[in-house]
C-alpha cells in the first residue's frame, strides 16, 4: 500500500510533538503548615526535577535529596541536635516521582525534627 505525502507529513509532525508525560517526570505539590500557630497560613510550593524547577526556592537541593533517598520523603535523622520544644509542623506531598504516583503526609514535633528527617524537600 503506497504512502501518500500527506500521511508521511502527519506522521513526521506527530513524532516531533513533545511527550506530555515522561516516564521520568517528577512533579510534586508540597504543603507545609503549623497547626498550632494562630493565623499561620499553609505554605505551598511546586517541585519539578530533571531538570530541577518549579516554585521551590531550593529545587536543586530538594531534587538531590529525593534522588539520594530513592524518592522517599523521609529518611533517618541527619544527626542535628533538635530541642524538645513542641511546635508541630505538618507536611504533605502529592504528585509523581520519576513517573510514579506518590503521596506523603506526616506531622513532626517541630521544624528542626522535620528538616532532620526530610532534608531540603520541605525547605520553603
Amino acid at each position: 500500500m503506497p504512502h501518500t505525502l500527506g500521511s508521511v507529513l502527519v506522521g513526521a509532525a506527530l513524532a516531533l510533538l513533545p511527550v506530555a508525560h515522561s516516564e521520568s517526570a517528577t512533579s510534586l505539590r508540597l504543603t507545609l503548615k503549623h497547626p498550632g500557630r494562630e493565623g499561620a497560613e499553609p505554605r505551598n510550593a511546586t517541585l519539578r526535577c530533571d531538570p530541577p524547577g518549579g516554585r521551590h526556592p531550593e529545587a536543586m537541593r530538594a531534587c538531590a535529596d529525593l534522588a539520594e533517598s530513592g524518592g522517599r520523603f523521609e529518611h533517618e535523622p541527619d544527626g542535628r541536635m533538635c530541642t524538645a520544644i513542641h511546635s508541630p509542623v505538618s507536611v504533605r506531598a502529592a504528585g509523581t516521582w520519576r513517573g510514579r504516583p506518590v503521596r506523603f503526609r506526616k506531622t513532626y514535633p517541630n521544624d528542626c525534627v522535620m528538616r532532620s528527617r526530610t532534608g531540603m524537600v520541605f525547605a520553603f
